[in-house]
């Protein structure tokens, strides 16, 4: 997969879908990587888009810079991947972090969107002990210590008994993800707070929920809703965090409706 250099780092990136389609830029969550969206592509490609996902700095193949992360510099990192690749405007979704660094890329660089997608996401984590605890723990003993809670908190038992196969490949990704990767980003984390700029954000959103997600919950979704005016919501059940992939037909379906310009059903879906 190619790669870019921006920011003073390194970005693997990667295109699917036709060339001569509108794009929609992906990115992933905390200790995934660029894979964590392969449920969309065949939906998305099959409707005519051209898909653009990267690992964010300090996962997958990109660089793994030392110190603390920002979300500042995540979302530098967007806008110079995008003009990198010469273009003026995507679509943008992003989940968990992703959705992090897309509301930050929504408030500040909202022109360069044509519309965007925020996903089992937050502007703000309260429960910041949280993060030193999981901080502090993938520094004593690396990732294999977090992996178990992780796939819990991402995955409803049902998910994970249906879905082994995809669970298997997210669980050695998360171990494969840098202690150092992690820990910035987790930094990050902590130190965000989004809830005021995002009453800046005006270009046309979509807000994706899993009816069951534990560490960004319906109700991180419906207050990120509340301050966007141009947002609609919409709650799938029968899905915890990883929404995309737990209930993948739901958030396609909802997904290609909202990027066609139809009215989303915002009532629950499964």
């Amino acid at each position: 997969m190619p790669i870019a250099d921006v920011n003073g780092i390194k970005l693997n990136y990667r295109f699917d879908g036709p060339e001569n389609g509108n794009v929609i830029m992906f990115s992933n969550s905390l200790a995934s990587d660029l894979t964590m969206w392969d449920y969309q592509i065949p939906q998305l490609s099959k409707a005519g888009y051209r898909i653009l996902r990267y690992d964010s700095r300090g996962h997958g193949r990109s660089s793994v810079p030392t110190g603390l992360y920002t979300m500042e510099a995540l979302t530098s990192d967007v806008v110079a991947l995008l003009d990198c690749l010469g273009l003026n405007q995507v679509h943008f979704c992003g989940l968990s972090l992703g959705g992090m660094v897309g509301q930050m890329l929504g408030a500040l660089h909202g022109k360069r969107l044509l519309s965007l997608i925020l996903c089992d996401t937050s502007s703000y984590m309260a429960q910041r002990e949280i993060w030193d605890e999981r901080i502090a723990l993938a520094r004593r003993v690396g990732m294999e210590g977090l992996v178990d809670a992780t796939i819990d908190r991402w995955f409803t038992k049902t998910g994970q008994e249906r879905l082994k196969v995809a669970i298997e490949h997210i669980r050695e990704v998360i171990l494969k993800t840098s202690v150092e990767g992690y820990c910035g980003s987790g930094l990050a984390i902590h130190a965000m707070d989004l809830r005021e700029i995002i009453k800046g954000i005006s270009v046309r959103t979509l807000i994706m929920v899993g009816e069951q997600d534990q560490g960004t919950p319906v109700s991180a979704a419906e207050f990120i809703h509340q301050q966007i005016g141009s947002s609609v919501l919409k709650v799938i059940t029968n899905a915890a965090h990883f929404v995309n992939v737990e209930q993948a037909d739901v958030f396609d379906s909802a997904l290609l409706e909202f990027l066609s310009g139809r009215t989303v059903n915002c009532g629950l879906a499964s």
